[in-house]
């Protein structure tokens, strides 16, 4: 099976803001590049469009749907890390002494009010679970759980801190032959 991995268009909101689980729209000029990923090669021969409920991901996994005649299916499990308290504010007002906890320890430091990095991956392991090993399937979602997806569907460790794919991305990864790797 083939897992296509893609990345939300670039959200509706100034830079520098936390937006975890708000429901940002698309950028209108984003939006333009949902045609264009809709006939991506990669997604040749997928037969499910799976999607996070927000806007900013079902705008696009709709028109990859609609152009492939495909399901499509929301599912929160895809929804990005909550960042509780944090969604909203600008970064650079998010105390420096919780952001320094939050990156020395992503596993179990959760925002105030949010969820720890070993939620985002327990959720996204249930939705890996489900997966059915025969067709191929798209996965338009966000950074964190796209990370955590990669890392599990390709049998490699999840790195909570590595870079997020960039808005638009795409990433096939096959699974054939491959297990889900178990948590850290």
């Amino acid at each position: 099976m083939n897992v296509v991995l893609i990345r939300h268009l670039t959200p509706l909101i100034e830079p520098g803001i936390c937006y975890g689980r708000l429901d940002v729209p698309p950028d209108p000029v984003a939006f333009q590049q949902a045609s264009a990923l809709a006939a991506h090669p990669a997604l040749r021969g997928v037969a499910q469009i799976w999607t996070s409920p927000s806007r900013r991901c079902r705008v696009l996994a709709g028109t990859i749907a609609a152009t492939l005649a495909v399901p499509l299916t929301v599912d929160s499990r895809l929804s990005e890390l909550d960042f509780g308290e944090w969604e909203g504010r600008r970064w650079d007002d998010v105390e420096r002494n919780l952001l320094d906890l939050w990156a020395a320890t992503p596993l179990t430091f959760a925002p105030p009010g949010g969820e720890s990095g070993a939620a985002l991956i327990e959720r996204v392991r249930d939705f890996c679970d489900g997966l059915s090993g025969d067709k191929d399937c798209a996965i338009v979602s966000h950074g964190g759980p796209l990370k955590v997806l990669a890392a599990l569907l390709g049998e490699t460790p999840v790195d909570l801190l590595a870079a997020a794919p960039a808005f638009g991305s795409v990433r096939t990864i096959s699974t054939a032959g491959h297990r889900v790797i178990p948590a850290p």
